[in-house]
């Protein structure tokens, strides 16, 4: 990320303005999403990781994060910087063509029952 969380001197760290992180196996593993829904209110922002696969009528929000209007900011940051980073080594991330909707049904065949 953009910054450097051992700096900050938060409340709640060590000795040496380190925080010690806790990376349980099962959340190692991650959850894979490829839609994201964002909603916001005075207080906080809420994003919904869902994945949609295609055939399937129903998707299910895998993962939700609630974040300070502030943290939310400092995340945009961090996403913008390891773009960027990343761009300079790999290329160009392209995006989807203007104006293509995001295919729900990912071009496959449609399910029936």
């Amino acid at each position: 990320m953009a910054e450097d969380p051992t700096k900050t001197g938060t409340p709640g760290q060590g000795p040496e303005g380190q925080i010690n992180v806790e990376l349980t196996e099962d959340v190692a593993e991650g959850e894979y999403s490829n839609l994201a829904i964002i909603n916001h209110s005075p207080s906080e922002f809420v994003v919904d990781f869902i994945r949609v696969m295609p055939g399937v009528p129903k998707a299910k929000v895998k993962s939700r994060i609630v974040l300070t209007p502030q943290h939310a900011k400092r995340l945009l940051r961090a996403l913008n910087d390891n773009i960027s980073r990343y761009e300079a080594q790999h290329g160009e991330i392209r995006d989807a063509e203007a104006g293509q909707p995001f295919p729900l049904n990912f071009g496959g065949p449609q399910g029936q029952a």
